[in-house]
């Protein structure tokens, strides 16, 4: 899947949004994407995951891991793609953890997998809970990054299409200035 392509169908489904929002990250964008909408539909879903499968074949991934809520569905695609089990983390309080009889064996070549990557934070967090298990992280693979190269993954990493939307601080935000109050679209709680 190409770049080109991937865009196509990030508008045509309503993924891509245009506005003022507060993303995950704290940080104000004049554009969000919703990968939860181009997910809905589970021949795109899978067409994705395949793509991102072969992205991420090459690293000999055991397993995959993704970060509760955006990674559930992209993740289990491409585990599904790769014919490798699927596994996630999700918040215990306000970190990251294996929950629900989830493990992970040492030595176990693990790829992360996420849907959107702006700083990295989730995805950090969930290599992280990996390492602690003593697995050892391969590969990260996301739908998106939006990150313009602020990820520091030590990591290969891979992703289907590159945005470059403008994120900002609150406090230099163009759109805050105007005066549009922002939207808080994701799956975090909206900080303080």
């Amino acid at each position: 899947m190409r770049d080109e392509a991937l865009l196509r169908l990030l508008e045509s489904c309503g993924a891509l949004r245009r506005g003022h929002f507060l993303l995950s990250s704290g940080l104000h964008s004049s554009a969000y994407v919703q990968c939860a909408l181009l997910l809905e539909e589970p021949r795109r879903a899978r067409e994705v995951g395949q793509a991102l499968a072969a992205a991420l074949a090459p690293a000999q991934i055991d397993s995959v891991l993704a970060p509760a809520l955006g990674g559930v569905i992209i993740g289990h695609e491409v585990a599904a793609a790769l014919g490798v089990p699927f596994r996630f983390t999700e918040r215990e309080g306000e970190r990251m953890a294996l929950r629900r009889g989830f493990g992970l064996a040492r030595g176990e070549r693990v790829a992360v997998v996420e849907d959107v990557v702006t700083t990295g934070k989730s995805t950090a967090e969930t290599i992280a809970v990996a390492q602690g298990a003593g697995a050892e992280v391969v590969a990260i693979g996301s739908i998106i990054d939006r990150s313009g190269g602020r990820h520091r993954f030590e990591q290969s990493y891979a992703a289907l299409v590159r945005l470059d939307l403008p994120a900002y601080e609150a406090d230099v935000c163009p759109l805050c200035a105007g005066g549009e109050p922002p939207v808080k679209p994701g799956s975090r709680p909206q900080r303080s």
